[in-house]
């Protein structure tokens, strides 16, 4: 766990007040909540919403809550889409035009809310993500404004996994299960409440407002077991962090069919995958035609019309689509960003309708290379 200096015991009974600190500094509380039998993010005020006494199943193309009736607020692994839309959400708009009496077109930009956001309960998995996000969005002289204005007004509160799910593999991509960094204040729980401690000026703040006592060597010791416990669950792991030259000359492998006869192409995968970032833009015209909105949207690689060039899709069918994501995914972005993008969540693996498992398709290339090199 590091350096215990600061960290402190935050009982289940404070963790209200510690709501009622982000809301008195002037934060919107966007938490996990069960909806719909999902764990998902959604703005709320109280502790009484959080997924308190539940745990999650998670096997390729399976997901079900069960519920305890346990004490911990965090005993699931992962929510169902993560945290990207609190800074990319999946619509919003970018700028609005008006016609003027005189027939010109009047063009306003529609900035981001500047409503601060603390962002409770990100898993260490989730964290990579955003700093992932950062990468793209935040590229020097291309900053995004939109994502940058969120960004600049979310807070960042991350609980550490005390269980793993079926379809996790963070440890094998150094994305978790323990967050190290990138955080505002970190919490890892136990039976009777959380360790607290800050990882910002802003989380020093907020915690010394609390009051609290200083952590026990066996509180520590506690959650220092969780975290290798959580480690050693996993049962998945991703072949090579680095795909580039298993990927090369790749291109016309018969896996990519064999797996496009299985995928159905529904872009699932893409939805929950807190890395990627494709969207599309397209206009919303009002009913009298006299104005119209321009709204970017999350796209896939797998939308027919994502991969068009002059209105002829390059991409025809899923096995062409497919390759692009997981070549893209595993191998492109070391070239981009210089790292892999993905983060060993394993959200593509579970809400797949039908299984397709990214790691033992992407483990292929491996084997049958290392098998034509003996």
């Amino acid at each position: 766990m590091g350096a215990t200096s600061g960290v402190q015991f935050l009982p289940f009974k404070e963790l209200e007040l510690l709501f009622q600190q982000f809301i008195q500094a002037g934060y919107s509380i966007h938490a996990p909540q069960v909806v719909d039998g999902a764990i998902l993010y959604s703005e709320t005020e109280s502790i009484d919403m959080l997924p308190r006494g539940v745990v999650d199943h998670q096997q390729p193309g399976h997901y079900r809550l069960t519920e305890t009736g346990g004490s911990r607020y965090f005993s699931w692994s992962s929510a169902l889409q993560g945290v990207k839309a609190a800074l990319f959400p999946p619509s919003e708009v970018l700028w609005s035009a008006e016609q003027q009496a005189g027939g010109e077109l009047d063009f306003t930009q529609v900035l981001a809310p500047q409503q601060a956001v603390a962002l409770f309960g990100v898993r260490a998995c989730d964290l990579a993500a955003i700093k992932l996000m950062d990468r793209h969005f935040l590229r020097s002289g291309a900053e995004d404004p939109w994502y940058q204005q969120r960004r600049a007004n979310l807070l960042l509160i991350t609980v550490s996994c005390s269980s793993a799910s079926g379809s996790c593999f963070c440890a094998s991509t150094a994305t978790g299960p323990e967050s190290e960094s990138g955080f505002d204040l970190r919490l890892d729980e136990l039976d009777t409440g959380f360790l607290i401690r800050s990882g910002s000026e802003q989380g020093e703040i907020l915690q010394a407002q609390l009051g609290l006592k200083e952590a026990k060597p066996e509180q520590l010791a506690k959650a220092d077991e969780q975290l290798h416990t959580v480690a050693t669950q996993q049962q998945r792991a991703i072949a090579t962090n680095d795909f580039r030259c298993h990927f090369t000359g790749q291109e016309e492998s018969p896996v990519w069919q064999q797996i496009a006869d299985r995928c159905l192409g529904c872009g699932n995968c893409t939805a929950v995958c807190p890395t990627c970032f494709c969207h599309r833009e397209e206009e919303v015209p009002s009913l009298d035609l006299q104005g119209s909105l321009h709204q970017r949207v999350w796209d896939s690689c797998f939308s027919g019309e994502h991969s068009q060039l002059h209105g002829v899709p390059v991409r025809t069918g899923r096995r062409e689509r497919y390759r692009q994501w997981m070549m893209h995914k595993l191998a492109g972005w070391h070239d981009q960003f210089g790292e892999s993008g993905c983060v060993g969540c394993g959200r593509c693996i579970t809400w797949c309708p039908t299984g397709v498992d990214l790691l033992e398709e992407s483990a292929r290339f491996v084997r049958d290379q290392l098998r034509d090199q003996s």
